[in-house]
Parts: structure tokens; sequence; C-alpha cells
């Protein structure tokens, strides 16, 4: 099973892990699935407050550690630009990487020089990359304010499955401190993120896509 099997459906080594790929979170402190499983009351007012304080943050970038549905950690730098765009480089010896560029996911191997390729729309990340989280919607599964943690859990149907990412958000800063993706078995893939800055630019290469280099695409005719 190749890494990136792993990263959409957890983020580790396969498929079904990989949808945790973008799940960056301590494990231990992950909201499990099951605190959503009825049907979610009306958000508040602050949740929605967050939702959009992250919503108009357009772009961000920083580090993150990832765990996997087993215990694995990974760790690299992420890049995000709203609606849609998406970079993160492991670090060595991960070979990984992977970009949305508005339209597709793209997972690549460095190492072997192989990318699979998704539609964005039909991933976990296109709830993460949405241009505004409206807790009013259908995909809304649940809303937990703490008073030291605000959790939002959005879920639809994907490549992989009926799958859940849960956002969890300083309640005071409103800034994202970490996600989890979970499967359509339970599993989940969380990702921790630390040192983000924002509001800078990005070149448009940091999210391309090497279209010439994936088989069957038109580009790779070319």
């Amino acid at each position: 099973m190749s890494h990136s099997d792993t990263f959409l459906s957890g983020l580790t080594v396969t498929r079904r892990d990989l949808l945790g790929a973008f799940a960056v979170a301590a494990i231990a402190s992950a909201i499990p699935f099951g605190a959503y499983a009825q049907a979610a009351a009306p958000a508040s007012g602050t949740a929605q407050a967050i939702a959009d304080h992250f919503s108009g943050v357009t772009t961000m970038q920083g580090e993150f550690v990832q765990f996997g549905p087993r215990g694995e950690q990974t760790g690299g730098k992420f890049f995000i630009q709203r609606p849609g765009k998406l970079r993160f480089n492991y670090d060595d010896p991960s070979p990984m990487r992977v970009i949305a560029d508005g339209k597709n996911v793209a997972i690549g191997n460095t190492k072997l020089k192989t990318w699979d390729l998704y539609p964005l729309s039909k991933t976990p990340l296109s709830l993460l990359l949405a241009q505004r989280i409206d807790l009013s919607a259908g995909m809304v599964k649940g809303v937990k304010e703490e008073s030291d943690l605000t959790t939002i859990a959005l879920g639809n149907n994907t490549v992989f499955g009926n799958s859940t990412i849960t956002m969890m958000f300083d309640p005071k800063t409103y800034d994202l401190r970490q996600w989890t993706i979970t499967d359509n078995q339970g599993k989940d893939t969380s990702v921790m993120i630390f040192n983000v800055k924002t509001g800078m630019q990005f070149d448009d290469r940091v999210f391309r896509v090497p279209y010439e280099t994936i088989p069957g695409t038109p580009q790779s005719r070319d």
C-alpha cells in the first residue's frame, strides 16, 4: 500500500488510514466520533463567530505534527490559501507531498516519483478549505463548546466513504489548534499545528500540481 493511500484516508499508510493525513491533533485530546452520534443542536453565535473568523483567514502557514490511527507520528510544514488550496511538505525521511490546487488533491511520493489524484470536492479537505464554514448547513455533525476548546465536526460523503473532519479552536483567540479526520471505519488521523503565521502571499508555484507527470491527465500527453 502506498503512502498516498494512507494520507487521504487517515494519513498513515493505507487508504483507510489515509483519511487522517490532514488531521493534526494529539490522540489523547481528540474528540471521539461517538460524541456526535446524536443530531447536532443549533450552533451558538460564538461557534459561528469562530467559524467565520477561520473562514476569514485566507492564507496561513506553519508547522505540523501528524498522528496516524496506529500512533504513527510525522511532521513537516503546511501552507493554506482559501478557498481550496493547500500544501503539506513532510520532513525527511518521508517522501510524501500533498498539494490541493483548488480543483484536485495530488498525493505524491518524491522517492518513487508517483502521484495519485483525487477531486478536491470528494475529499474531507474540501470542508477545511471551503470559502466559508456555515454551521447551519447539513454537513454539520456537531458543535461542542468548552471553556478551553470549541470543537466543530463536519462530515460528507467522499471517495473514502462517509468521512468526518473535526476542527478544534481556541475559544479566546479563535485560532485553529488541530483537526482530526475520521474515516468510515472510525479510524482517526490527527494533525496539530503550531508556529502559525497568517496574511502572507504565496507564489502560485506553491500550489501547483505537476499534472504533466501524472499519467492519464491531458497535460501528461502534451
